[in-house]
Formats: structure tokens, C-alpha cells, sequence
């Protein structure tokens, strides 16, 4: 925290204003990432899938990407994940946050059995995990944001239209069983 501090040319204290812990430092994001996948499922229309609900803003997330200005590129989560085992701890324990919020709004808002929703949430916050760790992983092969961008949005896309298409069939009423 002083380094950041230091950096910022505030007090350190400045920055424990801001930022509580120092692990919010670079899960800064993370409620509102998931405050907004938790809104997009529970309003979707009936007979959407919480996959294709979220389909949108999961991708114009990836395409952000190139909006970061590249000087902060290094300081984002998935470059440190890769780098520091601590900051990766850290990324699965966001996933693991974020896939219990994203099951609890999908037990609110279908009728899958709560098991069903909850594994449902883990698949979808399992997207995050896959951006976070691909943009790491690519940073340190030395892909620059555009690349990594690029190369993610399709991969990104086939994983949700490969969700949605899961998501549609436990969607369906369970089958009858015969004695």
C-alpha cells in the first residue's frame, strides 16, 4: 500500500480511504461486475437463458480490453494472477463470490432446481475466470491489449453460445420417470 501511495504521491492513507484492504486494489471492479450480471439475469425476459442474458456485457467486457490505457495493463488483475500466486488466490476467491451471487440470482428468477442453479453460476462466473487468466497468460507471451482482445472475443463468444445452449436444455421440465 505505501508503494501505491507513493506512486499516487498521497498519503498512505489516502489510499486505505479508498481501497480498505489491499486486495481491493485489484479486485476493485468486482461488485459492480457482478452487481451487473446479478441485474441482467433476473430481468431477462422469460425463456432466456441467464447465459445469453449476460451475453452482451460479458463480451463488450472482453472488447474493453483494448480501453485500458496501456500503461495500467500490468496492473490489471489477470497480468498479476499470473505473476503473483497470492493475486491468483485472490481471482479464485472473486470467481468463487461472484458464482454464488450469479446462482442465487438464477435460483430467484427460473425454476431449476437450486442444485442446477448454483452449478449454473459456478459455469458463468467460470467466464470471468477464463478472461482473467487467457489476458495474463497472453500478457506474458507478450501479446499487447488489441491482440488479446481479439483473440479472446471469439473464444468468449463460443463459450457462452455453448452455455446457452446447456442452459436451454436444464431449462426444459425434468423428464418423467417410469417405475
Amino acid at each position: 500500500m505505501s508503494d501505491v501511495a507513493r506512486a499516487a504521491q498521497v498519503a498512505e492513507q489516502t489510499v486505505y480511504n479508498y481501497f480498505p484492504a489491499k486486495e481491493q486494489l485489484v479486485t476493485d471492479r468486482d461488485q459492480a461486475v457482478q452487481d451487473r450480471l446479478c441485474d441482467l439475469i433476473r430481468s431477462r425476459p422469460p425463456a432466456t437463458t441467464p447465459a445469453a442474458a449476460v451475453r452482451d456485457f460479458v463480451l463488450q467486457f472482453v472488447a474493453s480490453i483494448r480501453d485500458i490505457p496501456p500503461e495500467n495493463w500490468r496492473g490489471e488483475l489477470g497480468y498479476l494472477a499470473a505473476i503473483s500466486p497470492a493475486v491468483h488466490r485472490l481471482a479464485l476467491e472473486m470467481t468463487d463470490r461472484q458464482a454464488a451471487a450469479l446462482a442465487a440470482a438464477i435460483r430467484e428468477s427460473s425454476t431449476v432446481a437450486p442444485e442446477v442453479a448454483t452449478l449454473q453460476g459456478i459455469a458463468l462466473a467460470a467466464v470471468f475466470q477464463i478472461i482473467i487468466s487467457e489476458a495474463g497468460q497472453r500478457t506474458l507471451k507478450g501479446h499487447n491489449q488489441t491482440e488479446i482482445a481479439d483473440q479472446l472475443l471469439p473464444i468468449v463468444t463460443n463459450i457462452i453460445d455453448e452455455l446457452d445452449r446447456w442452459l436451454t436444455v436444464s431449462e426444459s421440465p425434468p423428464p418423467t420417470r417410469q417405475p
